[in-house]
C-alpha cells in the first residue's frame, strides 16, 4: 500500500497569498505610474530571509517558476524585433551602442575595483550598469503613446543592440564562472556568435515563413508549439553555455512576424505571472539587512549612470535632426534597468556576496526612477 498523500494545503495557502500580494503590488504600481518590477522586488525583500515575515515556500518550485519567467520575458522581448527592424537597427545603431558601452559599462567596472572585488565580479557589475530594461522601456513607451515619436526608433535600436551584446556577454561570463581557459572561452563565444548570426539570418530572410509555419487557428496548438520551442532552445543553449535567457530571446526574434499578435495575446498573461515570480524570487534571496551597507554605492551608481544614459540617448539622436526636447527625451527614456541586470546579478551571487544586494538596491532605484524620468519631458 502507498502512504498517505502529502498535505499541500499550507503550500497552496502561501502561494495563494503570494499571488494575491503580487496582484495588489501590480495595482499600486499602475496607480502610481511606477514599474511593477520595483514593487515585486520590495515584496520579495519583505518576505524573504531576514524580512518582516519570512515565508517557508518550496524553494525549488518558486525557482523553477522564476526561471520560466525569465525565458518568457526574454522571448516576448525578442518577439518585438522583426527581421526588418533588426536590419535597420544594425545599420543605424552601432555608433549609439558603441557610446552606450563606453559610457555605461565603466562605472560598474570601476566601482567593483574600488570596492575591492575580483575582476570577474567587477565585470559583472559593469554589465549590470550597462544594460537598460527593454521590458520597462517598451511598457513606458506604450503607456505614454510614444511608439511613433521621432526619437523612438533610435531608442529601440540601442535596446536591440544591447540585447545582442548580452548574447555574447552572458556565455563569456558563464565560461569564466565555470573556470574555463582560453580555449573554452573562444569556443563558447564562437558558439554564441554563430548562434546569433544564424538566428539573425533566419529572422531577416525566413522569419515570416517560420512564423507562418507555427501559426495555427487553434490557440492551444500555437501556445504549446511556442512554449515547447522556447524551452527546447533554452535548454540546448544552457547546455552549450550560451545562456537559456538568450536562447529564448533568439527564438522570439526568429518567429516574429504574422504570429506576433497571437503570441502576445496568448503569452502575455503567462509572462506577467512568471516574470512577477522571477523578480519576487530574486528579492526573497536578498537579506534586507545587507542593503544599508551598499545603499550609498547604489545611489552613487544610479546618479552617475542616469547621467551617462541621458548622454547616450542625446548623442545617439544627433544624426536624426531632432529638436533638443526629443533628443533629451530619448536619453531620459533609456534610464531604467531591470530584467537583464537581475539575471547578471544572479549569475555572480556565488563569487561576490555583496553583488546581489548592490544589484537589488541599484535596480530598485533605476526601476522606480526610470519611468519617472521618462515622463519628465513630454
Amino acid at each position: 500500500m502507498t502512504g498517505p498523500a502529502p498535505d499541500y494545503s499550507l503550500l497552496f495557502i502561501e502561494l495563494g497569498c503570494v499571488a494575491v500580494g503580487l496582484a495588489v503590488l501590480a495595482r499600486l504600481a499602475k496607480r502610481w505610474g511606477l514599474s511593477a518590477i520595483s514593487l515585486y522586488l520590495l515584496g520579495g525583500l519583505a518576505f524573504g530571509k531576514g524580512g518582516i515575515a519570512p515565508l517557508n515556500l518550496t524553494k525549488d518550485f518558486i525557482q523553477l517558476g522564476a526561471e520560466i519567467g525569465v525565458l518568457l520575458l526574454l522571448f516576448m522581448l525578442g518577439l518585438e524585433y522583426s527581421g526588418e527592424h533588426l536590419t535597420q537597427s544594425l545599420r543605424k545603431g552601432f555608433s549609439g551602442a558603441g557610446l552606450d558601452l563606453l559610457l555605461n559599462f565603466p562605472p560598474g567596472l570601476i566601482a567593483g575595483f574600488l570596492l575591492g572585488w575580483s575582476p570577474l565580479a567587477s565585470v559583472l557589475l559593469g554589465g549590470i550598469t550597462l544594460i537598460s530594461s527593454s521590458g520597462i522601456i517598451a511598457r513606458v513607451l506604450s503607456e505614454l503613446d510614444r511608439m511613433n515619436s521621432p526619437e523612438t526608433p533610435t531608442v529601440l535600436s540601442i535596446l536591440v543592440l544591447e540585447d545582442l551584446m548580452m548574447a555574447v556577454y552572458l556565455p563569456l561570463i558563464a565560461v569564466l564562472l565555470a573556470g574555463g581557459g582560453p580555449t573554452k572561452i573562444l569556443v563558447s563565444v564562437g558558439v554564441a556568435c554563430t548562434a546569433v548570426l544564424v538566428v539573425l539570418f533566419v529572422a531577416t530572410r525566413y522569419g515570416h515563413s517560420l512564423s507562418s509555419f507555427i501559426a495555427h487557428q487553434s490557440d492551444e496548438v500555437v501556445l504549446l508549439s511556442i512554449c515547447g520551442a522556447v524551452l527546447l532552445v533554452a535548454g540546448f543553449a544552457q547546455h552549450l553555455k550560451v545562456s537559456a535567457a538568450i536562447g529564448a530571446f533568439l527564438v522570439g526574434i526568429a518567429v516574429s512576424g504574422p504570429i506576433t499578435e497571437q503570441s502576445h495575446r496568448l503569452l502575455t498573461p503567462l509572462r506577467d505571472l512568471f516574470a512577477a515570480t522571477f523578480f519576487f524570487f530574486f528579492g526573497l534571496e536578498i537579506d534586507p539587512r545587507s542593503l544599508p551597507p551598499v545603499l550609498l554605492t547604489a545611489v552613487a551608481l544610479a546618479a552617475l549612470t542616469t547621467i551617462t544614459k541621458i548622454l547616450t540617448g542625446y548623442w545617439a539622436t544627433r544624426k536624426s535632426y531632432l529638436d533638443q526636447r526629443s533628443r533629451l527625451r530619448a536619453g531620459f527614456t533609456l534610464v531604467a534597468r531591470g530584467e537583464f541586470s537581475i539575471v547578471i546579478a544572479g549569475l555572480g551571487a556565488g563569487i561576490e556576496p555583496r553583488l546581489g544586494s548592490l544589484a537589488a538596491a541599484y535596480v530598485l532605484l533605476m526601476a522606480i526612477f526610470g519611468p519617472v524620468f521618462a515622463r519628465i519631458i513630454r
